[in-house]
């Protein structure tokens, strides 16, 4: 009797033992399958991330292009700004030529100033639509922000400091001086 009890003791604390052990191996089980899980997610987590860089590489190879092409085309632009201007002023260039060899074939002066004196306004109309435009001249007030004074001449009909002849006409692009006008001054009535 007294093995029997003892028996089922031991028995007993092997029952007890193995429960013990058994919540512990579910928790080692537990455990690897978190850590696969973990390790799942980590895998997945790590794709995203590879996935992203390479978005973001491909991204900041578009915005490079993209300045380089924006470049090119601003490049070519300014290269290129004057070709407008220079297809107005052709015809010019070809009623002067014609001009020239008119004076050659007819010795009529008249023609040849009329001829030239439409090519002038023609120019000058071509000049206005990119917004060239002559400075005032004669009988207008002496600005050194705008005239070269070359010469000072004393007259009695045009008053001190007054543009009494201009030798060179002078042009503004829009609101910039790209050439003073030379000028003659006037000195006034000067008596000697």
């Amino acid at each position: 009797m007294y093995r029997a009890g003892k028996e089922k003791r031991v028995a007993e604390q092997e029952e007890k033992r193995e429960e013990v052990l058994e919540p512990e191996r579910s928790g080692e089980n537990q455990a690897a399958a978190e850590e696969e899980d973990l390790s799942v997610q980590l895998e997945k987590a790590l794709e995203r991330n590879r996935e992203l860089e390479d978005k973001l590489l491909r991204m900041a190879a578009e915005q490079d292009n993209f300045k380089k092409r924006m470049q090119r085309e601003r490049e070519s632009a300014l290269k290129y700004a004057e070709e407008n201007i220079l297809r107005e002023l052709l015809p010019f260039l070809d009623n002067l030529e014609r001009a020239v060899a008119q004076c050659k074939c007819s010795p009529d002066a008249e023609t040849l100033l009329t001829g030239v004196e439409l090519t002038c306004k023609g120019l000058l109309g071509a000049l206005e639509k990119f917004g060239v435009k002559p400075l005032a001249g004669e009988g207008q007030p002496f600005d050194p922000n705008f005239h070269e004074a070359v010469a000072m001449e004393a007259s009695a009909d045009v008053p001190e400091n007054q543009i009494l002849q201009e030798y060179q006409k002078g042009y503004m692009f829009k609101d910039r001086l790209i050439r003073a006008a030379k000028v003659v001054v006037s000195k006034g009535n000067v008596e000697e």
